[in-house]
């Protein structure tokens, strides 16, 4: 045996099928493409088809997988807070502005403090959500939780209030205002 003996195995190769040979080939006039419409032209493709089952872009949504509302949170774990503070970068207080800044996170961002980790110093926290145990820490270490309800681009963007005096501002309310039926 050498590598001229050598073929492929029985049915392994097939020959070409030969469309448009005349009736003799086996696919005469039409050539396999049934009659006549935009299938039996060149060039078709068939859009998405999976075989009846419903096809990707019928199964997903059409806006995204996110509200449209959805707020971004930048997380901050109690444990990055305590190694900030020995490390001297905050003292007693950490603000927005502190959170921003050493998050590297943009204005637009809300902030939300997790429990992981554990805070020995009496810190006093601005952010915009704690987790129950964060929150518990931060009061049995002798800090003070401060909830803000705005983020700092929100903030700047009130009239006759700092930045920071603004961002613990609750947000006004939007009341609907109902139409009072006309008596005649």
């Amino acid at each position: 045996m050498d590598l001229s003996s050598l073929r492929p195995a029985k049915g392994a190769v097939k020959n070409k099928k030969r469309v448009g040979r005349g009736q003799g080939s086996g696919n005469g006039t039409t050539a396999g493409k049934g009659n006549k419409g935009q299938q039996a032209r060149s060039g078709y493709k068939r859009p998405i088809m999976e075989g009846g089952q419903i096809p990707v872009y019928r199964r997903l949504p059409k806006f995204g997988f996110t509200p449209v509302q959805r707020k971004s949170f930048a997380t901050v774990n109690l444990s990055q807070i305590a190694q900030w503070i020995e490390d001297g970068a905050i003292e007693k207080e950490v603000t927005l502005l502190d959170l921003k800044s050493l998050c590297h996170a943009s204005n637009a961002d809300y902030f939300k403090i997790l429990g992981n980790g554990e805070l020995t110093t009496a810190v006093k926290i601005t952010a915009h959500a704690f987790s129950k145990s964060a929150e518990e820490k931060i009061n049995a270490a002798g800090g003070q939780v401060v909830k803000a309800f705005r983020t700092l681009e929100e903030a700047s963007k009130v009239r006759d209030l700092s930045p920071e005096e603004a961002a613990l501002k609750p947000k006004a309310q939007l009341v609907k205002r109902v139409k009072k039926s006309q008596k005649p």
